[in-house]
């Protein structure tokens, strides 16, 4: 019979080798659902600032 796992010398090699990373200060979440909707009308429909020319879109890069 051969030996089918490894030894439990090696047990915890990788995750013990691999660089220590400071953990990251949590993001905020994405709003989902309801809010994610309430969201989307507010910023298309209520904070429209209206303009001359062209309505920006949504992807748009300058201000």
């Amino acid at each position: 019979m051969g030996k089918v796992h490894g030894s439990l010398a090696r047990a915890g090699k990788v995750r013990n080798q691999t660089p220590k990373v400071e953990p990251q200060e949590d993001k905020k979440k994405r709003l989902v659902g309801r809010p994610q909707k309430r969201f989307l009308y507010n910023k298309r429909f209520v904070n429209v600032v209206a303009t001359q020319g062209k309505p920006r879109g949504p992807n748009a890069q300058s201000q």
